[in-house]
């Protein structure tokens, strides 16, 4: 935006002799204003904090709680982009172009996977009114055809009013080996030894907090803080997972039923609440087989660590601030974007790649890779058992508007805001009210566009509730509002009648689990609520309702980005392509050419490599042989030219066709010429959390052979050709749904 000068209140003569010169004055106010860290976990159950009654270990959250207030009717939506998008405009999430994920542009103004431009943002108000504003960890709220080395970048965290970024643009990476970018720029992983991501976000987060603190002293600081923990793949140096190994072998039932115990104790719930029915489709832990719970009490202890990991880095921010001098004045809050996540399905794995592959692997097989949790190679999700466990007492989890899907536990701390100490509000708090809530107790005005409303009072809890009447959820189809204490939900059935959903009815004043339905003793109010649902839809731009499956919202990403070109062309020394592109998997019906520019008969090096250790595949010379390989949860197959490249040839590749069923056939090509045939067990969208990269030495390898680097010269580009085949998107949205 344009903005006219003002006028210069000096005096401006001929020379400095007659003129007198002025300055700007730092604004002390801004001294006075509190510092901000929000702290985003990711996929973590409402009862997964110990002070929110967990089992687990999580001591410097617990240690704010302590000190300042916990929030037990906070909420947010069922899924991550959209919480992401309120919490950042105070916004309802549909109105802003988010009604989804940030994956894809379903060619409606509510689904574009990015923020309207016209949309304020947190970040950038702070920014314009003197804060510091930096974003270390998750985006996710570009559309995933502009994640790219080259942009478009108007989506990006540096155009939306951070002043730096360190972190990942997508839903989720690895922990070990994550594609990182910086502002604008995709980085390298660090070459560190025993590298962590959330060891190194919190490296980061520290560092800007003392560059702030030694260069902007008179300015305070908007520090957002999203970590990838505790998103699937549970990644954690093993002596994290160890400590939880005996801890959950007591099962998910007896899990809920003591968690809930300890609610009560802490305030959390009420007294007399109840624990709602176990989700349909999951079985009692009796009834689950002794490899079953061996395994399936290792999967938690996987994610259990992996929190507890998280927990011990957020300590060392927290040092950070104490040894600054910054603590005092700085409103931190942590709490997680939506419920626990059923993504790993029935089973979970040891390897998050099987579900998010469709692969669902018995716990007898399983067993020998318990040892491998933790590692690059054992990036584990657990059962959805252990999903609804994490959000006790509620019914449900993540991409559901029951509560276990929307409410989510919030901690605040605020030493200088003097709050009383370990207290617990209950008042009604959504997204959508964090924005103009922090812009209130930072003294600066929130724009009228906004949704929520400032939730400050909540700070300090007195006898009449703070915070706004009513509030509506829509995601797929499933509904749910809040008004005045009562709140009315439905899950929908993809493609039923929309009149045809069966609501329930909740009296949340006196049942915090929402586990008695009144819905057949109070039609007339289910109908109040059913109306003003409606009247709050045609309000935030709801429509079209869009109740497709996952897959095919996914699938539906308009004619932008790679994933729509039926060919498209890499050349080394280019960028990384990031697994968003939604290319680098195996089960697209592709032809793959090398063109070369000189003889390659007695050449070595790769010439496409995609994924890492834990599976991919790589296209590559030995000694003139054309070699492909393909690995997916340890299948690795191996195709070889049965003799080198002759001098002459110069287009190599091979033909790779995926079926139905998920095998596939791929043919290893010389000058147009099929030379070598193998089948592939298994084709897969998800082969790994690393994209695709270009006469390039891999960040880690399945392979057992030398992949070294191509010589220089050798390769012109790549050429890949895409023919119309199996639905790439369908593996990974069928494991998300697995739980309905």
């Amino acid at each position: 935006m344009n903005t006219i000068p003002a006028p210069f209140p000096g005096v401006i003569g001929t020379t400095t002799a007659d003129s007198v010169p002025w300055w700007d004055t730092p604004d002390d106010s801004r001294c006075k204003a509190p510092n901000i860290l929000m702290v985003i976990l990711d996929d973590t159950g409402f009862s997964d904090f110990g002070c929110f009654g967990s089992e687990i270990s999580t001591p410097v959250i617990d240690a704010l709680a302590a000190g300042g207030v916990r929030y037990s009717n906070f909420h947010v939506t069922p899924l991550c982009s959209p919480t992401r998008a309120s919490l950042l405009t105070g916004r309802n999430h549909h109105s802003v172009g988010m009604r989804f994920l940030a994956d894809t542009d379903t060619g409606f103004p509510n689904s574009r996977g990015a923020i309207r431009p016209d949309v304020p943002m947190l970040p950038a108000i702070l920014r314009d009114a003197g804060y510091g504003t930096y974003l270390v960890g998750k985006w996710h709220l570009a559309p995933l055809h502009e994640i790219t080395p080259a942009g478009p970048f108007h989506n990006w965290p540096l155009s939306r009013g951070f002043e730096k970024y360190y972190g990942f643009m997508d839903g989720c990476t690895d922990q070990y080996e994550p594609e990182l970018y910086q502002d604008n720029q995709q980085v390298p992983v660090p070459d560190t030894a025993d590298y962590h991501l959330s060891e190194d976000l919190i490296d980061k987060a520290a560092g800007y907090v003392r560059d702030h603190v030694a260069f902007r002293p008179n300015d305070p600081f908007y520090l957002q803080l999203a970590l990838g923990a505790t998103h699937a793949p549970f990644q954690a140096p093993r002596v994290f997972i160890e400590k939880y190994l005996e801890t959950f072998t007591k099962g998910w039932d007896a899990t809920r039923r003591d968690r809930l115990e300890r609610q009560i104790e802490l305030g959390i719930a009420p007294a007399g609440t109840l624990l709602t029915e176990r989700v349909e489709g999951i079985a009692g832990w009796d009834e689950l087989d002794e490899d079953q719970r061996t395994v399936y009490s290792a999967l938690q202890a996987a994610f259990a660590g992996f929190l507890d990991h998280a927990d011990t880095q957020l300590g060392r921010l927290m040092a950070t601030l104490r040894e600054l001098g910054q603590e005092e004045n700085t409103i931190v809050m942590v709490f997680s974007d939506n419920g626990a996540s059923p993504e790993g399905g029935p089973g979970g794995d040891v390897d998050t790649n099987a579900p998010y592959s469709g692969v669902r692997r018995t716990a007898a097989e399983m067993l020998p890779l318990l040892e491998d949790l933790g590692t690059l190679t054992g990036g584990a999700h657990y059962p959805s058992g252990w999903a609804m466990a994490g959000n006790t007492p509620f019914r449900r989890y993540k991409q559901f508007v029951d509560l276990g899907g929307v409410r989510s536990p919030l901690v605040l701390s605020w030493p200088a805001g003097n709050l009383a100490a370990g207290t617990v509000s209950r008042d009604f708090v959504h997204a959508i009210d964090i924005a103009p809530t922090l812009l209130d107790l930072a003294g600066i005005p929130s724009p009228e566009q906004m949704d929520g409303a400032s939730a400050a009072a909540s700070l300090h809890p007195g006898p009449d509730p703070a915070g706004r009447p009513t509030q509506f959820w829509e995601m797929m189809g499933h509904r749910a509002l809040w008004h005045e204490g009562w709140r009315a939900v439905t899950r929908h059935v993809a493609g039923a009648d929309y009149e045809q959903d069966a609501w329930r009815l909740y009296d949340t004043a006196n049942d915090f689990s929402e586990a008695t339905d009144l819905a057949a003793a109070q039609p007339e109010r289910l109908a109040l609520l059913q109306q003003k649902w409606w009247e709050a839809a045609y309000a935030n731009d709801v429509f079209p309702l869009d109740d497709r499956p996952l897959h095919e919202a996914i699938g539906v990403r308009g004619p932008v980005g790679l994933y729509s070109a039926a060919r498209f062309v890499l050349r080394p020394g280019q960028g990384h392509v990031p697994l968003a592109s939604a290319v680098t998997g195996s089960n697209r019906d592709v032809d793959v050419t090398a063109h070369l520019a000189a003889d390659a008969s007695v050449a070595s090096g790769v010439l496409l490599h995609s994924g890492n250790a834990q599976g991919g595949y790589v296209l590559h010379l030995v000694g003139g042989h054309l070699v492909f390989e393909h690995s997916i949860l340890k299948d690795h197959v191996v195709l070889i030219s049965p003799e080198p490249l002759g001098a002459q040839v110069r287009d190599a590749g091979y033909r790779l066709t995926a079926h139905p069923d998920r095998t596939g056939d791929v043919e290893l090509l010389a000058a147009g010429r099929v030379v070598a045939r193998a089948k592939l067990a298994i084709t897969s969208a998800h082969l790994s959390f690393w994209g695709m990269d270009v006469a390039s030495v891999p960040v880690s390898t399945f392979s057992t052979a030398p992949l070294g680097k191509l010589d220089a010269g050798l390769l012109k580009k790549i050429v890949i050709e895409v023919h119309p085949a199996a639905d790439d998107t369908r593996e990974y949205a069928d494991a998300i749904l697995a739980s309905e």
